[in-house]
């Protein structure tokens, strides 16, 4: 489910970014993308309905707080169940260590800085070509440290599609893209927040070495 490449460390400024899945041959996907170093250095990946991955990536989030020192931001695209799952998120946040993503006003009329009241991303068709069209971007010009060998087969078949919209090729899944250009696209939005000393340490998960 977790697939880890380096441990996290302190002072580092992690951005969650998920894509939700309602079963079948979809994946939930949540890309860990350090604002820091700029690399993805844990990857959670697995079959099944969005509500499974999110006790996952909680005690993740939590967990990243506390080795960072940095609260760590969450952001699911809100289709296919995203939407749900961020308020079970932002509900869970009792001690605060983590930031649910608030999506930003799109759009000629907007002003900077600008936020919707909806947790999470959407990928509409005004914002999709940017999340995803941006992440190509970063990554044909400035680069970014992609370790996991599946992330990059989906980058290498996502195409625009007959409509204009970004998309994996027929037969293929996009769910770690989405999930990767979500998280370096709230990154733009996000600056780090200490934790607060009087955060209470949750009790240890069996995960795994993903730190």
């Amino acid at each position: 489910m977790f697939r880890q490449y380096r441990k996290i460390e302190k002072g580092e400024f992690i951005i969650a970014g998920g894509d939700c899945s309602q079963g079948g041959s979809d994946s939930n996907a949540c890309q860990f993308y350090s604002a820091t170093k700029l690399d993805v250095p844990l990857v959670f990946h697995s079959r099944g309905v969005a509500a499974q991955m999110t006790p996952q990536v909680y005690h993740v989030l939590n967990k990243v707080a506390d080795v960072t020192g940095i609260k760590p931001v969450v952001g699911f695209e809100r289709q296919m169940g995203g939407a749900s799952e961020m308020d079970r998120l932002n509900a869970l946040n009792h001690h605060m260590k983590y930031k649910c993503f608030l999506m930003p006003v799109i759009g000629n009329n907007a002003k900077q800085g600008e936020r919707t009241d909806k947790l999470g991303f959407d990928t509409s068709p005004l914002s999709r070509p940017i999340i995803v069209g941006g992440l190509k971007e970063v990554i044909d010009v400035n680069g970014i440290g992609i370790y996991d060998q599946e992330t990059i087969d989906e980058l290498s078949i996502f195409i625009e599609g007959p409509t204009g919209k970004p998309e994996a090729a027929s037969g293929g899944h996009d769910d770690l893209v989405i999930s990767l250009g979500g998280a370096r696209w709230m990154s733009l939005f996000e600056t780090p927040e200490t934790i607060s000393s009087n955060n209470v340490t949750l009790p240890e998960q069996d995960l795994g070495e993903w730190y």
